[in-house]
């Protein structure tokens, strides 16, 4: 935005100092002056006999007080004197002043110049003690920090769904490729592997859109109960569960938390797909419970499965990550679910914790702010 150019502030700054002290000192003669007034006479006072011819000029003693306009005189120019020092001190020692306390703020300017330019590395780390300059310094390299690593982390999303994507498409692209060169040898089969390969592009498209939305928090809050949830998460997932051998126990109480019943049930679906696709063992199980803890309701997802580092378990809700890279089946998924949970339960002001369970699997609770002690 353009702007008229002004004063700047250190100038403000160093004629507000020379004013106040202009006015202080103007105050203080004031005080001076009228508290002598009250001890001085209007006129000058003269005691003693006058001189008489002859005497040589020595006189006897008199006694002489001056009059108020006689000290006016006198006063007069030493108080203007002394005021124009003050005001020459004034917008020096002002002016250095200012230059001396604008200096944090000028370094600060310089860091939001070169932010602006697209370096996000730089960081002020301003030293001394804690001011409010200090306090302005520590909050902006907070937030180059965290810009930094939304950046960062955009282009690395924007990276992976790009060759996500690119699989996909490349397929699908070489079996038409195929069929262009032999019309003839266009099989069920290749039909078949051209709509499923079509269909995990369009899968991993709604998960990237679901995810883009997800954590916006521009849905209505209202109380939402956990087991419910929980309950409808495993009925709609029973098939895939009963296909793998997998066996789903729902249990626990009434567990009320406020937000949004469509992504909280999405949120269950995924935690629950994810624990049976990535459910390697025989007769394997899982488990999902709802329980209140004060102020929280908290649902947990806990299956079997093969052992995970903590190192691996750091790393599963970033997106396309998946915890067992053996996968390849049809209900694989694109590796965004617990990526789309984490941004579902930081819009719900919630917690999400993953652990490795000791005996292998993983364990993962969510932990959502209770009707009554969400925020409005």
């Amino acid at each position: 935005m353009d702007r008229r150019p002004g004063p700047s502030v250190r100038l403000k700054l160093t004629i507000s100092y020379a004013a106040l002290l202009l006015i202080a000192g103007a105050l203080l003669l004031a005080v001076v002056w009228l508290f002598l007034l009250r001890y001085v006479p209007r006129e000058a006072i003269s005691l003693g006999e006058p001189c008489e011819p002859g005497t040589g000029g020595r006189c006897p003693p008199t006694f002489f007080m001056p009059g108020r306009l006689d000290l006016w005189r006198a006063f007069a120019p030493k108080a203007a004197l002394m005021m124009g020092l003050l005001l020459v001190f004034g917008l020096v020692g002002g002016w250095f002043l200012a230059g001396r306390m604008l200096a944090p703020l000028n370094q600060i300017a310089g860091a939001t110049r070169i932010a602006a330019k697209g370096s996000l590395a730089h960081r002020i780390r301003m030293p001394g003690r804690r001011d409010e300059f200090r306090e302005l310094a520590d909050a902006f390299d907070s937030m180059l920090e965290q810009i930094e690593a939304h950046v960062g982390e955009h282009q690395r999303f924007a990276a992976n769904a790009s060759h996500e994507l690119r699989t996909p498409l490349a397929t699908m692209k070489t079996l038409l490729d195929v069929a262009q060169r032999d019309p003839s040898g266009c099989t069920p089969e290749l039909v078949d592997r051209l709509s499923f390969v079509n269909a995990r592009a369009i899968d991993l498209t709604e998960a990237l859109l679901l995810l883009s939305r997800s954590g916006q928090r521009s849905f209505t809050r209202e109380p939402v109960d956990l087991s419910l949830v929980a309950e409808e998460a495993a009925e709609t997932l029973l098939p895939l569960a009963e296909e793998r051998g997998i066996d789903i126990q729902v249990s626990g109480g009434l567990a009320t938390a406020a937000g949004s019943p469509a992504l909280l049930l999405q949120t269950a679906v995924n935690l629950l797909h994810n624990a049976i696709v990535h459910n390697l063992s025989e007769d394997g199980n899982v488990w999902i419970t709802t329980t209140v803890d004060p102020d929280t309701a908290v649902l947990t997802v806990e299956n079997t499965g093969a052992r995970l580092t903590p190192h691996l378990v750091a790393t599963l809700t970033e997106p396309f990550q998946r915890g067992n890279r053996r996968i390849r089946s049809d209900h694989a998924g694109v590796g965004l679910g617990l990526a789309i949970v984490e941004n579902v339960v930081k819009a719900h002001d919630g917690r999400l914790t993953l652990a490795a369970r000791p005996e292998g699997g993983l364990r993962v609770e969510v932990r959502l702010p209770s009707a009554e002690a969400a925020p409005a």
